[in-house]
């Protein structure tokens, strides 16, 4: 097939955004960075870059909301581009919480009932590594992480896929509404203590457990930041 100098240009900029996608290990929900480091760190013009951002968002593999980002989307592509971008505006942060309230306890009962070792291994490193955590931008990152590995850990792809679905809304919802006093979680940072039940509670394989530790953590997290249980 014959390119032009234009075609052959985007191919190229999909490409090295498909290869930066690969090396970076993005997870689904997972932010970009913006259009301005991207240009710096992928080498190239504002309008190749958002040629090929079009080109992945046509492919599913990411979506972009106006005015928090562009995000990576679920592995399945399942959704079609410009879906989450209508949950996400017609969602509150209030609906978000009781929808992962209704999802993430059960997910962890799954885990603690079907979860291999190596599984198990993951999620406390996860816990070990939110709580290491030098700023709040990595702590959420991380955060975002012992969740999912949660989700991982059930060995139930539905349930993940359903996981990240509502994860991705969730970032998106969530994104820059809450203002922080500090440049790290504190050390007594009442998240940590609540993690720290939650995978006690699947290693020690007791579903029940689990099931009230997610539950008390989200509500937790609801009344903190949103005065919601």
């Amino acid at each position: 097939m014959l390119h032009t100098p234009d075609t052959a240009d985007k191919q190229d900029a999909l490409e090295a955004l498909h290869d930066f996608l690969e090396r970076g290990k993005f997870a689904p929900g997972d932010r970009l960075p913006s259009e301005r480091d991207l240009m710096v760190q992928l080498g190239m013009t504002r309008t190749t870059l958002r040629k090929a951002l079009d080109s992945l968002e046509h492919e599913g593999r990411i979506w972009r909301h106006v005015g928090k980002g562009t995000f990576i989307a679920s592995q399945s592509g399942a959704a079609r581009p410009g879906r989450l971008t209508e949950l996400s505006a017609q969602v509150s942060p209030v609906h978000m919480m009781r929808a992962r309230l209704a999802l993430e306890p059960a997910i962890a009962r799954e885990a603690a009932i079907n979860a291999s070792e190596a599984a198990v291994k993951k999620v406390l490193a996860a816990r070990d590594s939110a709580f290491e955590a030098l700023d709040w931008d990595t702590y959420e990152a991380e955060d975002d992480h012992f969740h999912r590995t949660i989700a991982e850990a059930t060995g139930n792809v539905l349930l993940l896929e359903l996981f990240d679905q509502l994860n991705q809304v969730r970032r998106a919802v969530a994104w820059n509404s809450v203002v922080r006093h500090s440049t790290r979680p504190p050390r007594d940072h009442t998240s940590f203590g609540e993690h720290d039940r939650i995978a006690e509670a699947i290693a020690a394989r007791n579903p029940g457990d689990a099931h009230a530790a997610m539950r008390d953590h989200l509500g937790s997290v609801s009344s903190r930041l949103f005065g919601e249980h």
